[in-house]
């Protein structure tokens, strides 16, 4: 059970990096492209946060929660941490995990980190407008 736990936990960090990553080339587009959704000031502020808090994880030096819940139910369920491990986690963290010196993850999370805060600045969130307020009429 731990196992399938582990291999859960692995899906939802890489739905997290899809959230990163993919929201961001999204955004970029549809700030090209004029899609109004992608300046949704709720889904910008989210996104912000999401690679801010890595970021920070990045310049403290300490681990991603999500790696260290992983790491414990790998062990409670008797695997090795980077061996035994079923299929889809074995995909999945190959997309997720590479060798590269650390200080290249602190450069890119932190350079990504800077990338969405242009974005929030070049293709600004807005707030949805009140209809109501448009429509009202001022009294005489």
């Amino acid at each position: 059970m731990a196992g399938f736990l582990a291999d859960l936990v692995v899906l939802v960090h890489f739905g997290y990096l899809l959230f990163t990553v993919g929201g961001e080339i999204i955004i970029l587009i549809g700030g090209l492209l004029s899609w109004k959704w992608v300046r949704n000031l709720t889904f910008r502020i989210i996104h912000l946060l999401a690679i801010v808090v890595v970021s920070l994880e990045a310049i403290i030096g300490v681990w991603c929660p999500i790696t260290i819940l992983e790491y414990q139910l790998r062990r409670s369920a008797g695997q090795a941490v980077e061996e035994e491990i079923s299929f889809v986690g074995r995909i999945v963290r190959s997309i997720l995990f590479y060798d590269f010196p650390p200080w290249v993850f602190v450069m890119l999370y932190i350079g990504f980190g800077i990338l969405v805060i242009l974005t929030m600045i070049f293709i600004p969130p807005r707030k949805k407008s009140n209809p109501q307020k448009k429509n009202r009429k001022i009294p005489s």
